[in-house]
């Protein structure tokens, strides 16, 4: 099928792909310069902030008001520092701080370090109520359990992101938290009638669009309480009822990756975008899954079969293109970090200006040199001693045991995390044992307590309470070492394991650093 000139341009508006490299692409260069708005950065594309500054540069040259975006949640989910680890713990540790300044604080840094990259769209932050402990997919992505309490870190948030012209994105409407299923592998179901998600879910999406985010993202999710027939991304009486009339959001919906199997499964990639779009959202991602120009050629073909077909009006498709390309021009306009990043040197970061490293202390640092994001690590440790012994600081280079879980895929497998790289560098010695689940055999178990012998022994977990072989491993090194310090990287279900037990409430980087500095009794403690 032939479709005109005028609506493949309205198509491609609003298909914000993925790709390969860390360079663009020559098919991407050409569907910039045709009039492709905007591109989704994985961290398969992202080396340094450097390299990415020289990629947004790049991009910007065939079209100079492209949206460049990205999933930088900070902690857990990071692409900007997906290779050493998050300089800055995720929303929970935020919102076990409670501090809202401080987390509008860290949220202006990471504005700056993207905005210096040439990132203007950031796929956060996540404003779902973790209201269900074993959720498998969002976790510590949460600000909390709490509604008031998200809605007002929500708010902090985007002020502070947005303060450095990076325009935010609320996600995943209408509230991922009370789901037991990861939406990349099925369709979660969200069982709460409407008041109950009018009390727990909607609040925080309430404050964002008070304080005027830019985007918001869809959840994959079925919600008979609004829409029996239909996922969140593609039903009417979700993003338009609720979302555009209720709420009164005026800006860019976005989908979340329109390949994860809740939708494309049913409905196929293209079908899925195109239904996506006749119900109201605005922009597709996709490209996380399918990087290439097939792919995206193939969602814009089939958002504009669907207009020849009739499923879909063209003037939603012109009101979804506009709506896409008035948060073009917003994010093009800069933002005061990008307007000093760009005149500090001509032609900016990529023409010869040093960007210096996300979260390092030329990036975000504070008064008295410490970095803003560890010192909100520290200040979300929280300690539980159930031993008069002076556990910690640890007396002697300890024999550290990390048990690591397989992730969702919202979280790079590959991003740094742990006690014990840190705490090697504190206190020289220190030997480190990482076990899967596969290998959490009995054998290993007691091939560690031999490693540990006459040493002090840290074991490490993440969500213990969600994974079964985790506990069964604390229980049976805690039978034979009473006197071990447990650090719960995760969500800490139970405090009462270990003769210490420690709480980071997140698994960057940085609450790494953070617990080794405790356990070592160095800076900060």
């Amino acid at each position: 099928m032939k479709h005109g000139r005028e609506l493949l341009r309205l198509a491609d508006t609003v298909v914000l792909p993925g790709f390969e490299g860390r360079t663009p692409p020559d098919w991407l260069r050409r569907r910039l310069s045709e009039g492709l708005t905007g591109v989704v950065l994985f961290s398969r594309n992202i080396a340094s902030p450097s390299q990415v500054a020289d990629l947004t540069a790049a991009l910007r040259a065939e079209n100079p008001q492209v949206l460049v975006g990205v999933d930088e949640e900070t902690g857990e989910v990071t692409r900007l520092e997906a290779a050493t680890g998050s300089s800055r713990p995720g929303n929970f540790a935020l919102g076990v701080v409670d501090d809202p300044g401080l987390t509008e604080e860290i949220a202006r840094d990471l504005g700056r370090d993207l905005a210096l990259a040439g990132i203007n769209l950031d796929f956060a932050p996540s404003v779902d109520v973790n209201s269900n402990p074993r959720n498998p997919v969002i976790g510590l992505r949460s600000f909390g359990s709490g509604p008031d309490l998200v809605a007002r870190h929500t708010a902090a948030w985007i002020r502070g992101l947005q303060s450095a012209g990076v325009a935010a994105c609320a996600k995943h409407f209408p509230g991922h938290g009370d789901t037991s299923v990861d939406s990349h592998h099925g369709l979660p179901l969200v069982g709460a009638d409407a008041d109950e998600l009018r009390e727990v879910a909607l609040p925080p999406f309430r404050a964002a669009v008070a304080e005027g985010v830019r985007a918001v993202m869809t959840g994959h999710l079925l919600v008979p309480a609004f829409d029996s027939a239909m996922p969140s991304t593609l039903s009417g009486p979700l993003l338009r009822d609720l979302l555009r009339d209720e709420l009164g959001f005026g800006g860019v919906i976005v989908t979340d990756g329109i390949e994860m199997e809740a939708v494309s499964g049913p409905y196929g990639i293209g079908g899925a975008s195109a239904l996506a779009i006749a119900a109201g959202a605005d922009a597709i991602c996709v490209g996380g899954e399918h990087a290439d120009e097939r792919t995206a050629v193939a969602v814009r073909d089939a958002i504009a079969d669907a207009v020849v077909e009739g499923r879909l009006p063209e003037e939603r498709l012109a009101d979804a293109a506009e709506r896409v390309c008035e948060l073009a021009l917003w994010a093009a306009s800069a933002g005061p970090a990008r307007r000093s990043a760009v005149s500090a040197s001509p032609g900016g970061p990529a023409a010869g200006r040093t960007v210096a490293p996300a979260g390092s202390p030329e990036a975000s640092a504070r008064p008295g040199g410490v970095p803003a994001g560890l010192a909100a690590a520290r200040r979300a440790l929280r300690v539980t001693r159930r031993s008069s012994a002076a556990v910690i600081p640890l007396p002697a280079p300890p024999h550290v045991l990390e048990l690591a879980p397989e992730m969702n895929l919202a979280i790079d497998p590959h991003t740094p995390w742990g006690v014990g790289e840190p705490l090697g560098k504190l206190l020289p010695g220190t030997t480190v044992t990482r076990l899967t689940a596969p290998e959490a055999t009995g054998g290993a178990v007691e091939a560690v307590l031999v490693a540990a012998a006459g040493r002090p022994l840290v074991a490490v977990v993440r969500d213990a309470h969600r994974h079964a072989w985790q506990t069964a491993v604390l229980e049976h090194l805690l039978a034979a070492r009473p006197d071990a310090v447990v650090v719960e990287m995760g969500l800490p279900d139970r405090r009462d394991l270990g003769a210490v037990h420690l709480a980071t409430y997140g698994a960057a980087r940085v609450c790494g650093q953070a617990a080794a500095e405790l356990l070592a009794g160095g800076a900060g403690f």
